[in-house]
């Protein structure tokens, strides 16, 4: 399978259909991904280097909503003979099939698993990786998730959540909103793409602020937690049990 430039939302439509994971976006995610969330490359490769820093021998690695195993690859990448599977899940067929393309004769363990991550039960974890993904849950099960993380995670552990965020100042939100635009304009998006693309992912995304993750993580138990980046509205978190 190879992957290939997106443009799914650069021809006008009469109706826009709500964002889903599925063979079309599947197909174009690397590209998409890059072009639209300033700083992926960054989070994704420094969740490598937090991995090596907090996985311990003998315990597991989640990459939940792992989509095409981007993050599962860059800790592998550093776990080396320490018996750490990686176990990765997400809920797009479309996703874990090109994952699992990409796992053939991969030599570290990595397990795909095809599952909502509501769904997962979370044992001996040294790490877990929420990166964009608790943005497309109901925020009314966000609290649960994390309860269940921080409870099948080892005393010393990591989470890394990354999200696009809101900004309780309308000011910062409106800045923001536009800088992140103007990012993908930069990156070869058209207005058009800009537009469609954001209707599709109205309701479907649900950002929240700073705060609100901050306190979710605290009252799940994480003794510690900071944001560690921070690039317009998406950020990424870091907490220890």
């Amino acid at each position: 399978m190879t992957d290939s430039r997106d443009n799914i939302y650069a021809t006008p439509r009469e109706a826009i259909d709500r964002f889903a994971f599925d063979d079309t976006v599947a197909a174009v995610f690397p590209d998409m991904i890059q072009r639209s969330v300033p700083g992926y490359s960054t989070i994704v490769a420094m969740t490598g280097v937090l991995a090596d820093r907090y996985a311990k021998p003998g315990t597991r690695c989640y990459d939940l909503g792992c989509s095409l195993g981007a993050s599962s690859f860059a800790m592998a990448q550093y776990l080396g003979e320490r018996n750490c599977p990686i176990i990765a899940v997400d809920n797009s067929q479309a996703m874990l099939t090109r994952l699992s393309e990409r796992l053939k004769d991969f030599p570290v363990t990595v397990e795909a698993v095809c599952d909502d991550i509501r769904n997962i039960t979370i044992q001996d974890a040294s790490v877990v990786v929420l990166n964009f993904t608790l943005q497309f849950l109901e925020p009314d099960t966000r609290d649960a998730l994390l309860n269940t993380i921080y409870q099948g995670m080892v005393p010393g552990g990591v989470l890394v959540l990354s999200e696009k965020i809101r900004f309780a100042d309308a000011h910062l939100q409106e800045l923001n909103t536009d800088l992140h635009h103007a990012f993908k304009k930069a990156n070869g998006y058209s207005d058009l793409e800009i537009a469609q693309k954001r209707s599709a992912l109205e309701n479907v995304l649900q950002p929240e602020t700073i705060g609100t993750h901050e306190q979710r993580i605290s009252d799940a138990g994480f003794g510690s937690v900071d944001v560690w980046f921070q690039c317009f509205n998406f950020a990424s978190f870091v907490a220890i049990k």
